[in-house]
């Protein structure tokens, strides 16, 4: 089908810099595929590759089969929307929209019946008229969405689109982008530094670290199943917790002896063995905070601490818990019948539970990653 996108072991070098590392995956036709990653990760690089604004070194890259690793970018059915809008100062909304097509030397009642739907599919059809000055940024940005679609390219490119709108805005535009997508079908491509637009926009995202590719899969995957720290700690928050394990109950759950903490459950989601160690993600919000010792089952997890920290966000208040060695995140929501509740406070002795296979096994863990974590320091 026409939209898939294949990069096939590409490399690129900046002088001594790799900015992307032997990176192979595909983007299937009508996906909507994001590159998440910190500053510097190669996301944008790639893109830029995909556009033809930069060449690899090394390594093909593919359009629905056919090689277009040396075509300039005017030669390539995809088009790019970026972050600074990129739009043309002096002409108004309906001439930018029609730029493309009049290079194209498309006939002037096609133009004007293309220019036309794209306006309906952004909902500007009333600024038509309007010069760019006197736009709003997310009004701009669906600009220069219309702009790149109006030449029906296989695959849109979006290079951080939202990132200069304000919190708002991002989220409201994430929802129009995505019913644009549902409209026109193609093939999108979106490179993105924020976690929570990869996860609400996307089929599938692939987490890249140091010009690699980390972890694909789909949002739920990449969120519940992290593969390695890196992950783990880039997309949401959470807890890393290190030990050995000391028994093997049965097919589906072990025991574990963590330093400072003493023994908990947890789910043999990776196999294990006796002695092994065993790097655990828990999740904020997984865990569960009271002030008195709870009645737990067999596969409940229970260990006291002393609350160090709390901060109420509204929906949910997060508590920073001393735990032995470990300083560990815990987040409560608000339910109304907690409000004549006394919440738990700073200097609180409490119980931190969760259910065993509320954790996770990661199966790579590197100390650095832990600087991707948004958990304040001590």
């Amino acid at each position: 089908m026409q939209g898939t996108l294949t990069f096939d072991h590409v490399t690129k070098r900046f002088g001594s810099f790799t900015a992307v590392d032997d990176v192979s995956l595909e983007i299937t036709h009508g996906m909507t595929f994001s590159l998440l990653g910190p500053s510097g990760c190669g996301k944008t690089t790639l893109l830029r590759m995909a556009a033809g604004f930069e060449k690899p070194d090394s390594g093909r890259i593919l359009l629905d089969g056919r090689d277009i690793t040396n075509l300039p970018p005017e030669k390539r059915p995809v088009n790019t929307v970026f972050q600074n809008y990129a739009l043309f100062p002096h002409l108004t909304v309906r001439e930018n929209i029609a730029f493309g097509l009049r290079i194209a030397k498309r006939p002037e009642a096609e133009i004007q019946q293309e220019v036309d739907r794209m306006l309906e599919l952004v909902d500007l059809a009333t600024h038509a008229d309007m010069m760019p000055v006197k736009l709003s940024g997310g009004q701009k940005q669906r600009v220069g969405i219309a702009r790149a679609l109006a030449n029906k390219p296989r695959v849109l490119l979006l290079d951080e689109p939202l990132a200069a709108l304000d919190l708002k805005l991002r989220q409201r535009l994430i929802v129009e982008l995505d019913a644009i997508h549902d409209e026109v079908g193609i093939t999108f491509v979106y490179v993105t530094h924020d976690q929570g637009e990869a996860m609400s926009i996307s089929d599938r995202i692939a987490v890249m670290n140091k010009g690699k590719i980390e972890q694909i899969g789909a949002p739920a995957e990449i969120y519940e199943t992290p593969r390695s720290s890196f992950v783990a700690a880039f997309i949401g928050d959470t807890n890393f917790i290190e030990g050995r394990v000391t028994e093997t109950l049965d097919t589906r759950f072990s025991r574990a002896e963590i330093p400072g903490l003493g023994k908990v459950m947890i789910d043999n989601d990776k196999p294990v063995r006796p002695g092994d160690r065993i790097h655990l993600s828990l999740r904020p919000e997984k865990l569960v905070v009271t002030r008195e010792k709870p009645t737990v089952g067999d596969r409940v997890n229970a260990i006291p601490g002393t609350i160090e920290d709390v901060i109420y966000f509204g929906s949910h208040t997060r508590y920073w818990v001393r735990c032995g060695d470990y300083r560990i995140c815990a987040e409560q929501q608000h339910r109304t019948f907690l409000l004549d509740e006394l919440p738990p406070k700073w200097g609180d002795a409490v119980w931190l539970h969760w259910h065993a296979n509320d954790g996770f096994l990661l199966e790579q863990y590197r100390e650095e990653d832990e600087a991707f974590l948004t958990l304040p320091d001590e």
